[in-house]
């Protein structure tokens, strides 16, 4: 058994927890926390599994490193607080562990993260012996392995997209809802979410993998941004009112332009009722979906709706991107220390998973 740290509680974390507890390969060894409220509590009920595992959480970083587990899951913010995460990460890695994590957008295209970024962690690498995967919550499988498998099924491909089309009033985060994403908001406000080089800065990464991946070069990379506004005011059952002539929908793209079109599109399209922007894409039941359309000779298009077991489809996309994350550790722990991306690391066969509860 591999002996694995869940690094953080939050919506990341919290899956991971139940992820690791749930891989035959895999043994919950430790959980880090940030919040002191936390500190103590059974990790079983901090992942929501309802039941007690007989491993409290802790904040000493120290101590649960010193016991040099062998993998762990970084699923501690890093937008915010990106110098700390990667603190975080390569003192984990100097402790000879697997580090598998969504946060450090940089280096989902590991290859061509800059140097002040890869270079401190390639050094932590050849110090402690560790490794590091890095894919994405949104989920990082949606943006590069699926599009690029299904891109072997073509004869001819003139563009990849790949979609993320969700109704956001289901998602129990306010604060990232209202104020990151913009809903409700005056249509004067800029949402950080989509502020000038921000959409390059998180998916650019997988347009280049992509790109790398199908052997083509960029152009360059452009940032395309609709938003419309609410017809009527709309009440939800997590976030109550978004007031009428507020931002109620949410699309934008990231264009990997290739002789001046644009052949590799990541999508995002987000609503705060089913009613609003009704012409751009929506998923099959109105929820959300991941989507990934190849156009060419035949055309190609995947939908891939993951639900978690309250019904809700955003947590269920980022479970599947968790999975993915926890599904490579024991590959990783098998492999050469370095640096990892996902054209590195393969998706794995659920093998012991096959009726396996939590």
């Amino acid at each position: 058994m591999i002996s694995t740290l869940v690094w953080g509680t939050g919506n990341v974390g919290r899956l991971a927890v139940r992820a690791v507890h749930a891989h035959p390969a895999l043994d919950l060894a430790a959980v880090l926390v940030n919040n002191p409220d936390k500190v103590g509590r059974d990790a079983g009920h901090l992942g929501g599994l309802g039941h007690q595992l007989g491993i409290a959480a802790t904040d000493d970083v120290d101590a649960v490193l010193a016991a040099r587990p062998q993998a762990v899951v970084y699923a501690a913010s890093g937008e915010l607080r990106p110098d700390d995460a990667v603190a975080d990460i390569t003192k984990a890695i100097r402790a000879g562990a697997v580090v598998v994590t969504p946060s450090l957008y940089a280096l989902y295209d590991q290859r061509n993260a800059p140097p002040e970024l890869r270079d401190p962690i390639l050094a932590a690498i050849a110090e402690g012996g560790g490794s590091l995967f890095v894919s994405g919550v949104d989920p990082g499988w949606g943006n590069d392995v699926l599009p690029v498998l299904i891109s072997g099924l073509g004869g001819t491909i003139n563009a990849i997209r790949c979609q993320e089309i969700f109704d956001y009033s289901t998602y129990d985060q306010e604060d990232s809802v209202r104020y990151i994403v913009g809903m409700g908001q005056p249509m004067d406000y800029e949402p950080p979410m989509v502020a000038p080089t921000i959409p390059t800065m998180v998916w650019g990464g997988q347009i280049r993998l992509i790109a790398r991946a199908l052997d083509v070069e960029l152009d360059e990379i452009r940032e395309i941004v609709a938003r419309r506004e609410l017809d009527t005011t709309v009440r939800t059952s997590t976030m109550g009112e978004f007031e009428k002539g507020t931002q109620g929908a949410l699309r934008f793209e990231v264009q990997g332009i290739i002789d001046g079109e644009p052949r590799i599109v990541i999508e995002h399209v987000t609503r705060i009722h089913p009613s609003c922007a009704p012409d751009w894409p929506a998923p099959p039941d109105g929820d959300g979906a991941h989507r990934v359309i190849v156009e060419g000779d035949p055309r190609i298009e995947v939908t891939v709706e993951a639900t978690d077991e309250d019904g809700n489809r955003a947590a269920g996309g980022n479970a599947t991107a968790v999975g993915r994350l926890v599904g490579a550790i024991d590959w990783l722990v098998a492999a050469e220390p370095g640096l990892y991306d996902a054209l590195d690391v393969p998706l794995r066969p659920a093998i012991g998973k096959l009726g396996r509860k939590p």
